[in-house]
């Protein structure tokens, strides 16, 4: 087991520079942990896994160039004796299951203090799937574990999902649609209701994660 090694390491993998500080100083805080290497983007990580072995990976679930749980998917292939804890500021629920689906061994908000991090961390070290406080606290693992059901999407809402994940605002995609501002909006809130959100952003990474956009 991996709590029975002297030295434990630890890769981080996050576009931002604060993030990336802020677990490497819970990291460098207790001794038993020691960071093997630090990445921003997706491309950077992977190029590391095919030469190098690590014992933990905290990988942020959204990267520039690639999906962490993509990421995830593709790492366990190769090394299925790494864990896995995803790193985020979401907490939907949707986005937890299908990071624990793609082999994560655990899920952390990056709002989680200093303690609970290492906590989550040891726990993964000893075999169970781990969660920080307060998302353990938004979830019940029994949803956690059921596959997701898709959202039917018809072929205008399709369009209009991609136009908004692409940055476009309701006035370009009425002009661009040939459709009228109000329709859009009309749409948006249908998106927002099959995918149980309020957040269009969130709606979109859902689409992402179950593949809906290309």
């Amino acid at each position: 087991m991996l709590k029975d090694r002297e030295k434990i390491s630890i890769v981080i993998v996050d576009d931002h520079p604060l993030v990336i500080e802020g677990f490497r100083n819970v990291v460098d805080g207790d001794p038993n942990l020691y960071l093997k290497g630090q990445f921003t983007s997706a491309e950077a990580f992977e190029r590391f896994t095919k030469n190098e072995d690590v014992d933990i990976v905290l990988l942020d679930i959204s990267l520039p160039d690639g999906s962490g749980i993509q990421i995830c998917k593709e790492l366990k292939k190769r090394r299925p004796d790494t864990l896995v804890l995803a790193i985020s500021n979401l907490s939907e629920r949707s986005i937890i299951r299908q990071m624990l689906h793609s082999g994560a061994n655990g899920y952390l908000l990056k709002t989680a203090d200093a303690k609970d991090i290492l906590d989550c961390i040891w726990r993964a070290c000893d075999g169970e799937v781990v969660f920080s406080k307060e998302v353990t606290s938004i979830i019940g693992l029994e949803e956690l574990n059921t596959t997701p059901e898709l959202p039917e999407l018809t072929k205008r809402e399709r369009q209009i999902l991609q136009l908004l994940a692409a940055g476009k605002k309701s006035a370009q995609i009425a002009e661009e649609l040939f459709i009228s501002p109000l329709t859009v909006k009309t749409h948006r809130a249908t998106l927002l209701h099959k995918f149980g959100t309020g957040s269009i952003v969130i709606a979109i990474n859902k689409a992402r994660e179950y593949r809906l956009l290309s």
